[in-house]
């Protein structure tokens, strides 16, 4: 069985995490065959991509199980599984060329809340809660915590999101900025496939020159920002894309994006 399933449908692909028995909890299997599924995305057949999950959560983060049987060998670090398992899952998402839609439908605790977080439009189900789940066992968020929480909803809730390790309904996620939108649970996928169909009939090509530059807002200064923004405006301008959105608005008709 695979532990993520593929599918590619009208431009969209879709990776769903599939060991829902274990609540979609990542082990380093799961994890390298999720950065694998990612790197399909890179086909230029592809306009959009969906990351959702079978069974009742999201995903619960680690599998313990695997992290306290490799703490057996005393050369082993739990640093070892971060920069094998999460951060290669975190930068693919951030540094793919094009959208990235995450449908929650349960509960996304650990380093499954922050890979949701770090996705471009994060979509929730009413059943789904958001928990952080790292304070509880003396470790410290992953996986991009440290870095998206405090920018997405500012220090103050971040701090009580872990500390405090409070759990975050998909309706509190919304009014604090986490997510873009909560949805009645059976109507997820359907808002899932809509927004996804939107995206991938749009120009493409600039949303990926929009999420570079956003990446690297950042670490950028106001100025730096200001002209990273007109480099990029110039990239856009040149793409097929631009002409086309152009000409349909000037012959007042539907754009037809090709994301080139």
């Amino acid at each position: 069985m695979s532990l993520i399933q593929s599918s590619i449908d009208q431009r969209i692909l879709t990776l769903t995490l599939n060991r829902p028995d274990k609540y979609n909890s990542f082990t380093e299997p799961m994890g390298l065959e999720l950065q694998d599924k990612l790197t399909e995305a890179d086909s230029d057949e592809i306009r959009c991509v969906v990351l959702n999950a079978n069974g009742k959560a999201f995903c619960a983060g680690q599998d313990l199980p695997e992290v306290v049987d490799r703490g057996k060998d005393e050369n082993y670090e739990l640093a070892e599984t971060v920069r094998t398992t999460y951060n290669p899952i975190i930068r693919a998402i951030r540094q793919l060329d094009k959208p990235v839609v995450c449908a929650v439908q349960g509960t996304a605790a650990g380093a499954g809340a922050n890979i949701a977080f770090a996705c471009d439009i994060v979509i929730a189900s009413h059943k789904a809660v958001f928990v952080q789940a790292f304070s509880k066992i003396g470790l410290i968020p992953d996986s991009g915590g440290t870095f998206f929480l405090p920018r997405l909803i500012g220090t103050a809730r971040a701090n009580a999101m872990y500390l405090l390790d409070e759990k975050i309904s998909a309706e509190e996620a919304v009014e604090f900025g986490l997510i873009y939108k909560a949805v009645n649970h059976g109507n997820l996928p359907d808002e899932t496939r809509e927004i996804s169909q939107k995206l991938a009939s749009m120009p493409t090509k600039g949303f990926g020159l929009y999420k570079k530059a956003i990446n690297q807002s950042f670490e950028n200064t106001l100025n730096q920002q200001l002209n990273l923004e007109a480099e990029y405006q110039t990239l856009a301008g040149k793409t097929s894309d631009y002409r086309e959105g152009v000409d349909a608005f000037l012959e007042k008709r539907r754009p037809d994006f090709k994301g080139k």
